[in-house]
């Protein structure tokens, strides 16, 4: 799956794109593959991908509330006084996305942004933020099934 994560280098937000690769038939999301842009149009439409949106989203905001254990994080650590838990990232976009493909064709997709609203602003988002971005997605996507 070619998930894209873009740490945004002026802001502390991360975009990710997550292109749907294989027939979702809970959702109805069956042909997925469209020859253009504007084919893709009636799938983002959809009353399957608009359910798939609403349930992206609440797995997104229980992964932010709680996110998945990170075996070298700080917060982690035993009896190590000498981190802070990291601050909690909140979610600034989900939609449904255009996803060109590798042969001419278009897939449907989703679109997230996640920022840290506790960073200073201009700044990027810090290394462990990344990890943990990186983290949460790859659980949202084992969860939805989208792999």
């Amino acid at each position: 799956m070619s998930i894209r994560i873009s740490p945004d280098a002026t802001r502390p937000s991360a975009t990710i794109e997550i292109p749907l690769e294989h027939p979702l038939p809970d959702y109805d999301l069956l042909q997925l593959e469209q020859p253009t842009p504007r084919d893709v149009d009636g799938v983002l439409v959809s009353q399957g991908f608009r359910d798939l949106v609403d349930d992206a989203r609440g797995v997104l905001m229980d992964l932010l509330a709680h996110p998945p254990f990170q075996q070298d994080s700080p917060e982690n650590a035993n009896l190590d006084f000498t981190h802070s838990a990291p601050p909690p990232l909140e979610l600034a976009q989900l939609t449904g996305a255009i996803c060109p493909g590798d042969d001419e064709s278009y897939r449907p997709g989703l679109w997230i942004v996640l920022q840290d609203p506790h960073a200073k602003p201009g700044a990027s988002l810090s290394a462990m933020s990344q990890e943990r971005v990186a983290a949460i997605v790859a659980e949202f996507v084992k969860r939805l099934q989208l792999a």
